[in-house]
C-alpha cells in the first residue's frame, strides 16, 4: 500500500476518534433535563475525614452562579469551569474539629434547591488520592476505551509499517 493511502486512512482512524470523544461530552449534557427539573448535585469524595477537601458540582441550573452551604464547610460560591460549561463547580475543606456522621450539604441555584449527603468520618485527612477519585460515568469509560483502542492501533499499525521497511 502506498505511504500516502496508509496516512489517509490513519488521519481517517484519529478523525473519528476525534469525533466520538467531542460528541460524548454533549451527548451527555443534551441528556440534562431544562427547565423546571430538579437539579443533580454530587459531592466527591462522599465520605471524608475532617480536615478533608470536598469537590462540589450541581448540573442542571439555569444560572451561572450557585451556593453550597453545610453545618462542616463554610459556604463555597459555585461557578461554571469554563464559559461553554453546564454545571457549576467549587471546593470546600471540611472543619477539622468536625464531629463524624451524616451531613446535609445543600446546593442553591436558579431559585431551586437540592441536597445531598456528605459522610464525616473519623480520622485525619488522607493525603494523595486520599478517596477524592469518585465512581466513573458510562460515557468516560467509553471515550477512554475508544482513546486507549486508538493508541493501541497506532501502534500496531508503525510496528508492523517498520517491519515491512525492514525486509
Amino acid at each position: 500500500m502506498p505511504p500516502t493511502r496508509i496516512r489517509h486512512r490513519l488521519t481517517g482512524v484519529a478523525a473519528a476518534t476525534l469525533v466520538i470523544t467531542a460528541a460524548s461530552p454533549a451527548t451527555l449534557a443534551s441528556a440534562v433535563p431544562a427547565g423546571g427539573a430538579t437539579p443533580s448535585a454530587t459531592v466527591s469524595p462522599g465520605t471524608v475525614s475532617p480536615g478533608g477537601r470536598v469537590a462540589l458540582n450541581v448540573d442542571g441550573c439555569s444560572t451561572r452562579t450557585g451556593r453550597a452551604s453545610s453545618r462542616v464547610f463554610n459556604a463555597v460560591a459555585l461557578a461554571p469551569g469554563s464559559a461553554s460549561a453546564s454545571n457549576l463547580f467549587g471546593s470546600a475543606t471540611v472543619f477539622s474539629d468536625a464531629t463524624p456522621g451524616s451531613y446535609p450539604v445543600t446546593f442553591e441555584c436558579g431559585g431551586r434547591r437540592v441536597s445531598v449527603t456528605l459522610q464525616v468520618a473519623p480520622g485525619a485527612a488522607r493525603g494523595g488520592l486520599g478517596g477524592s477519585v469518585d465512581a466513573m460515568s458510562r460515557s468516560q469509560i467509553a471515550v477512554g476505551g475508544t482513546l486507549a483502542a486508538g493508541a493501541l492501533g497506532a501502534g500496531i499499525w508503525l510496528l508492523r509499517r517498520r517491519a515491512a521497511e525492514a525486509r
